[in-house]
């Protein structure tokens, strides 16, 4: 077994690397709004639970081009967003809205897709989309070396399609057929799902 030490590679073939080895990624489909009601869409791979009590998120943002990406100035400006999470019928829109594009370009109308309102926060959500979180901002931390910041925030209320969720509260996972991140242009969907009990100690 090959054992490799980051420093001897590029920037380029250390993403590879690192982002073909954390698999599968969940995708936070972050839409957001401006101070000046501008929407934006995007997805992030670099996205996940932080703790359940209160349920918190973070979403890694880096900087395009020496600038800030349109999420985080949003998010920065408002502190609000929402991650729509994204089944394999959103697949194609999902690429379309991950495009470079400049501020003030609407990825959702450019996708086709609908929104549905928000309760409590002012980006909409995707309507489409499976399930979706709303989120206030509660921290903003620069990662130091790096051009990412990390975004982490309370999510204030859950949206879940009704033929997902159990009688226990968890969400079908094979009913949500979540996409996810591999390495490369790779994406993955649920396959077998199965049950193991904690040891009781």
């Amino acid at each position: 077994m090959p054992s490799i030490d980051p420093t001897s590679l590029g920037p380029r073939e250390t993403a590879r690397l690192l982002l073909s080895v954390v698999v599968p990624r969940p995708i936070g489909w972050a839409s957001t709004v401006g101070a000046d009601g501008t929407p934006n869409l995007a997805p992030y791979s670099f996205f996940n639970a932080v703790q359940s009590n209160p349920p918190m998120v973070m979403l890694s943002i880096a900087r395009r081009h020496g600038r800030l990406k349109d999420t985080l100035r949003n998010i920065q400006e408002t502190g609000e967003f929402v991650i729509n999470i994204a089944d394999e019928t959103l697949a194609e829109a999902m690429m379309i809205s991950s495009g470079e594009y400049d501020y003030g370009v609407n990825e959702l109308a450019l996708a086709k897709l609908a929104t549905a309102p928000s309760v409590a926060v002012a980006p909409p959500r995707v309507a489409l989309a499976p399930a979706a979180l709303e989120v206030t901002l509660t921290q903003l931390v620069p990662l130091s070396e790096t051009g990412y910041t990390l975004v982490i925030g309370r999510v204030c209320y859950f949206h879940v399609r009704d033929d997902l969720l159990r009688a226990n509260g968890l969400v079908d996972a094979q009913r949500l057929r979540p996409l996810a991140r591999l390495g490369g242009d790779e994406f993955a969907t649920i396959g077998h799902v199965f049950e193991m009990a904690r040891p009781t100690v």
